[in-house]
């Protein structure tokens, strides 16, 4: 993830005293160094070299916002973009140093650790306090001048180490940072700490026997910096003023305690926080401290951890908004129940019963008796106003239901939004009620059309015409029997009653036989003009709710899922012995 080493192509800080009142730097730069800062002090850093799993998070993490900018408001995203901008700030700075801050509460002797790792004073120290009202800088290589002054550390402030000091050669490359007191009375120099602790690499807490345990240490800075575990030192200064075995029982209730903040401790190869005791006065421990410092800077990663840590808290501050509780979208059942009901509501049930029965009612009306046409008409003609008497039909078989359309889009928006973080439900509520605003509208137009589409003469099946010749003969029998038993009556015809009655019965019980039949025939084709007509309106209101409300749902569903996709990009795979579980379970097996 972090570019090879190499040695810088030229002194960026323009000679001695770039860097403030030390030595000069002695000149190491080569040509042909990709990392070398321009003459500007800008030049490819550590982010520049950004690559893989880290590179891939950050673009994750910029689609992310761009994605989300139109669903969360700018406070949900601002640590983000935050994150964001001082990635893209540290990416133009040195990657051949690696910053690191000591911080502490009043009186820990951070300064005078300053000044042990630097070999020389630099920061005061005594018992006036605080002795530190602004951040200090000490340099062990040329090159850093960018970066002191994303810091805002002023030229006066900078310093270099005593030249030729022990462990000099491996030092190379860091910036050292000595703060003010992070529980000041001064509001000023808390600022200042905050300000720092975002923007440097790696930081060095000091403690004293007293305060370790200070609330405002450990609710304010480490336990909020948990996920910075791996950038994080934490040193239990003074321990020369513990008698016999009491430092190791401190040092051992510090642990404890970062454990209880959810800070891992790194034993045993595992990352996590560097936790060890010193004294800087006497200089106990100080040697092991510059080496684990030494050798952290050579690594040349910090500036991508503090990175992808700061991604990670990114990412875990932004869970909430981006992580479903459980399945989330439309299931197909979902999506029919929504069509059933505009379908109902569109009435297409109730059409396709008109529809039914309208077709019989043709069917009788070709294959029936005439007899029984004639008395029908007459009951129409007499009784004009007859259809009128009818009750209203239904609530239900009216043409459109609004009220049953708006409890359809709200019960498919409740569906949809069902899981998912507020905002995309929001989103999701407010894609439904944006189509149902012209939704009873356009189901009452495609009602009209089908009406009219309905009111068609249906085609007739293609025993209709046989059925018709069949009544007429029946009807024709009955005229022939009674003209031929009148005839008789009159003399006209030789007298036998028996033959033209028999020819008037079978027409008589002829004519209701065949209407019986054909209405017996006709059930089929109706029921099945019906279920079409009923079909047809169904599949039109669902086109039209798949159209205005289902089509725009599953839009926002979709955006849903992309920024999801994203959004675990960004979380990246967990990291064992990461989080607060393995730092407890370290604890517990070395407590017991």
């Amino acid at each position: 993830m972090i570019a090879r080493r190499a040695e810088p192509r030229t002194s960026p800080d323009g000679g001695p005293g770039a860097d403030g009142d030390g030595p000069p730097d002695t000149g190491d730069a080569q040509a042909g160094d990709p990392d070398a800062e321009g003459a500007d002090g800008s030049g490819e850093t550590a982010a520049g070299a950004y690559g893989g799993p880290l590179k891939d998070r950050l673009d994750a993490l910029r689609d992310l916002l761009g994605l989300s900018q139109a669903r969360l408001d700018g406070r949900t995203l601002a640590e983000a973009g935050r994150v964001l901008d001082e990635a893209a700030a540290r990416r133009r700075l040195s990657s051949r140093h690696t910053v690191v801050a000591i911080a502490g509460a009043t009186g820990s002797g951070k300064s005078t650790l300053f000044n042990a790792l630097a070999g020389v004073r630099i920061a005061e120290t005594g018992l006036r306090r605080p002795t530190t009202s602004a951040p200090i800088a000490c340099t062990w290589s040329e090159g850093a001048a960018g970066l002191l002054d994303r810091l805002a550390v002023p030229g006066r402030l900078r310093r270099r180490p005593l030249a030729g000091g022990d462990g000099d050669e491996q030092l190379q490359g860091l910036v050292l940072i000595d703060l003010p007191d992070h529980d000041s009375a001064v509001v000023r120099h808390r600022e200042n700490v905050d300000r720092v602790l975002a923007l440097v690499d790696a930081v060095i807490w000091v403690v004293d026997p007293e305060k370790y345990a200070d609330a405002a240490l450990h609710e304010r800075y480490l336990r909020p910096l948990a996920g910075h575990a791996e950038v994080t030192f934490v040193v239990l200064n003074q321990v020369d003023r513990l008698p016999g075995d009491a430092a190791d029982q401190v040092l051992d209730d510090l642990r404890r305690l970062l454990d209880d903040d959810g800070m891992a401790v790194g034993e045993h190869g595992e990352p996590g926080a560097t936790v060890l005791s010193l004294s800087a006065l006497t200089g106990e421990g100080v040697g092991e401290l510059r080496e684990m410092v030494g050798a952290f800077v050579q690594e040349r990663t910090a500036a991508a951890r503090r990175l992808s840590a700061d991604v990670d808290a990114a990412a875990a501050a932004l869970r909430p908004v981006y992580v479903a509780d459980g399945r989330t979208g439309l299931n197909e059942r979902a999506r029919e129940d929504f069509s059933a009901q505009l379908a109902d509501a569109v009435g297409a049930t109730a059409a396709g019963e008109a529809a039914e029965r309208e077709w019989r009612r043709n069917a009788g009306r070709a294959c029936g008796t005439p007899w029984l046409r004639l008395w029908r008409w007459y009951e129409r003609t007499r009784m004009p106003g007859a259809a009128s008497l009818q009750p209203p039909p239904p609530a239900e078989d009216q043409l459109t239901a609004r009220q049953r359309v708006e409890q359809a889009v709200r019960t498919v928006a409740d569906e949809a939004a069902g899981g998912l973080p507020g905002p995309w439900a929001q989103a999701v509520r407010e894609a439904a009620q944006r189509g149902a605003r012209g939704l009873p509208e356009a189901l009452d137009e495609l009602a009209v059309r089908e009406a009219e589409a309905t009111g068609e003469r249906p085609r007739r099946p293609r025993w209709w015409p046989a059925a018709v010749l069949a009544q007429a003969a029946m009807t024709l029998l009955q005229i022939y029997g009674a003209l031929w038993l009148v005839g008789q009556i009159i003399g006209v015809l030789e007298p036998g009653i028996v033959p033209p009655v028999l020819v008037m019965l079978a027409g008589i019980v002829g004519g209701p036989l065949v209407e019986w039949a054909c209405a017996a025939a006709a059930k089929g084709p109706a029921r099945r003009y019906g279920q079409d007509v009923r079909r047809r309106l169904h599949e039109a209101a669902a086109g039209c709710g798949r159209a205005k409300v289902l089509d725009p749902v599953a839009a926002e569903l979709m955006r849903y899922r992309e920024v999801r996709e994203r959004y675990a990009t960004v979380s990246g795979p967990a990291r064992p012995g990461a989080g607060s579980g393995g730092s407890r379970a370290r604890s517990r097996a070395r407590i017991g």
